[in-house]
């Protein structure tokens, strides 16, 4: 980055592109976060299932985000490692009301975080505890339990309580990414 485009960031006129991965297990509601994230007049109608991964952006105050909204079928989770390297931040989405798969995407988190283009980097991880309108939820501290996040010490992380569907605790993990990244990675 040129002196004149570091100088157009620091004066807002130009925003820090920043490549973000989200993953979670299919049917978490990561593609609907992604969606209700992008300005209204782009958001879609129709949400399908990812297939293989999708790439979407959206901007905060001051940063552009390209997002790599990554499937989390069983059969295609061996293709986010492919990513890692490029990816400056993670959002991790849970579906908060199914027990039963908070196992399966414990040891998912598990394998992320000991796979080496992610174990010795300071990346930043938001976590989404999405689904908190369905009556089955668990609330973000019990994910968090669930899922040990207390034990991530060698990364900066963050867990919201989402329903995506409604954008309820969208913009306070975003405004918390954006915060992290501008004051730990990108150093702008």
């Amino acid at each position: 980055m040129g002196l004149l485009d570091r100088l157009s960031v620091l004066l807002g006129l130009k925003k820090k592109e920043v490549h973000v991965l989200c993953l979670g297990l299919d049917n978490s509601g990561k593609t609907t976060i992604i969606n209700k994230l992008k300005p209204s007049n782009a958001q879609s109608q129709n949400i399908l299932p990812t297939i293989g991964f999708s790439i979407e952006k959206f901007k905060s105050s001051s940063l552009s985000f390209t997002v790599f909204d990554m499937s989390g079928q069983g059969r295609y989770r061996n293709l986010w490692e492919h990513y890692y390297k490029e990816g400056q931040a993670i959002i991790f989405v849970i579906d908060s009301s199914d027990r039963l798969r908070m196992v399966v995407a414990k040891e998912e988190l598990d394998t992320l975080l000991n796979h080496p283009d992610i174990k010795h980097r300071r990346i930043p991880i938001l976590f989404f505890a999405n689904k908190m309108d369905l009556r089955d939820a668990v609330t973000s501290v019990k994910v968090s339990q669930l899922l040990c996040l207390e034990n991530i010490k060698d990364k900066p992380w963050h867990i919201c309580a989402s329903d995506a569907i409604k954008g309820e605790g969208l913009q306070e993990g975003v405004d918390w990414l954006q915060g992290t990244l501008q004051n730990t990675v990108l150093k702008i």
